[in-house]
């Protein structure tokens, strides 16, 4: 299971830096993958940013109930953008697929080996 975490995390890190940084320098194959530079893509640009900061973070100090969470977000998104983008003929929609299959084994395997525990609500049920 700790490994499954780790190989996660590091997967966004890998995945990540590059991208970020051939959108922070407007790299040629970014507007093929991309499209053109817009408000759109820079908020994108926030979100990857964020996702590659905890992903650092959660390098540094494994909690896994947050590794789950941002896990979790991104398989959701993940699965969804061939649905938002309108194809999976895009390269940016097929890596996601490949990442979100990895990040649901980690999920699956920190839910199977109990790592995320008992739920912390404290409301009465019903």
């Amino acid at each position: 299971m700790r490994l499954m975490i780790v190989v996660s995390l590091l997967i966004n890190v890998a995945v990540l830096v590059p991208v970020c940084a051939g959108l922070l320098s407007n790299a040629s194959w970014t507007t093929s993958a991309y499209g053109e530079a817009t408000p759109a893509r820079a908020i994108l640009l926030s979100v990857y940013m964020a996702i590659g900061l905890c992903s650092v973070l959660l390098l540094i100090r494994r909690e896994p109930k947050a590794v789950a969470a941002l896990l979790l977000v991104q398989v959701l998104y993940k699965v969804t953008t061939p649905l938002t983008v309108g194809t999976v003929n895009n390269p940016v929609v097929v890596s996601n697929l490949i990442v979100a299959v990895f990040h649901a084994a980690t999920l699956a395997c920190l839910w199977a080996g109990g790592a995320l525990g008992r739920s912390t609500d404290d409301r009465p049920a019903g």
